[in-house]
């Protein structure tokens, strides 16, 4: 397991270069830079020029590119074009608000997929059936900003019971309860899009499974049902699931970057869409590499998982 573990984590040092340059190139590619959102008549061009020397933006893309990459070699991001502050600190203080939302939401998720799935399958055809896969079409359908901006109409503005905003509270303690409270609606949107995708993957497992001629032959020896479909169905069941949960994690970083600008949380996502905006090349390339880590431990996770689920699959050595 762990020459498995340590052969990948080599894999993914030239992935990881390769992400870099590509994402290098492509904001290269994008017009405008960091000064060109200074121009205004009251700013002289001799002040701009000199800014541009002072970012380096001056220099050739590939000294450019060189300049970031032996300072990440030594374990900095640099600092921001705009804010002029450390990158890693920057991302390191967003982060945490991110996580805390992205987990909650898997979690949630996966524990109304997961069952919900299950008994999808086991009573096919039936109401409960019909009502679950509906529900699911509706998660994938329904756009998470439209979600939102429908939660925010009807618990801020209408019902007036939940905050629209931010994590806490202006002003206030930033208690448990504020920051649930700020919660509630951003893990709504991200938890009915998780549950949405995995509720159809879940259903489908199952049925494949149930359909086996091991299950007929327990169920011809006297097993009871639940003892047939919890012992061997599920278990058996889990390897595609494994696989597409692997998957939200990424999925995941994408709707955080929609739903934290919707509802102003302080997180990633939020960090991300202003740094775009600004065109932070610093801050962006920061991000996209720490973007590329997280998708890369999450498919190590996978495979490590997979051993866990299913006994018969062992990593050569």
């Amino acid at each position: 397991m762990f020459k498995y573990v340590f052969r990948r984590l080599l894999i993914a040092v030239p992935v990881l270069l390769g992400v870099t340059v590509i994402n290098f190139i492509i904001m290269k590619m994008a017009p405008g830079n960091p000064v060109d959102m200074l121009i205004s008549p009251q700013i002289p061009a001799e002040a701009l020029e000199a800014k541009r020397i002072e970012l380096g933006l001056n220099a050739p893309a590939y000294m450019q590119y060189w300049s970031w990459f032996t300072h990440l070699l030594q374990g900095d991001l640099g600092y921001s074009m705009v804010t002029y502050e450390p990158v890693g600190q920057m991302i390191w203080s967003r982060i945490g608000p991110t996580l805390l939302l992205m987990g909650v939401s898997l979690i949630l998720g996966v524990a109304i997929a997961v069952p919900l799935g299950i008994l999808s399958a086991r009573k096919q055809y039936s109401k409960l059936d019909y009502a679950a896969v509906t529900g699911s079409f509706l998660g994938i359908s329904i756009p998470n900003f439209f979600l939102g901006l429908g939660l925010i109409y009807i618990f801020s503005l209408w019902l007036k019971i939940l905050p629209s905003s931010g994590m806490t509270t202006l002003g206030g303690n930033g208690g448990f309860v504020d920051v649930l409270l700020h919660m509630v609606m951003p893990v709504i949107v991200l938890t009915a899009n998780v549950a949405g995708r995995n509720i159809r993957y879940v259903r489908s497992s199952m049925l494949e499974i149930l359909e086996q001629d091991y299950l007929r032959t327990a169920r011809a020896k006297g097993l009871k049902e639940v003892l047939v479909v919890n012992r061997h169905a599920v278990r058996n069941a889990l390897i595609p699931i494994v696989t597409v949960l692997g998957m939200e994690i990424p999925i995941l970083f994408g709707g955080a970057v929609v739903i934290e600008q919707i509802f102003s949380w302080p997180g990633i996502g939020q960090l991300t869409m202003s740094s775009i905006m600004n065109r932070d090349y610093s801050t962006i390339m920061g991000l996209n590499l720490m973007a590329a880590v997280i998708v890369i431990i999450a498919n190590l996770l996978t495979d490590i998982v997979y051993a866990l689920v299913d006994p018969r699959i062992k990593y050569s050595k």
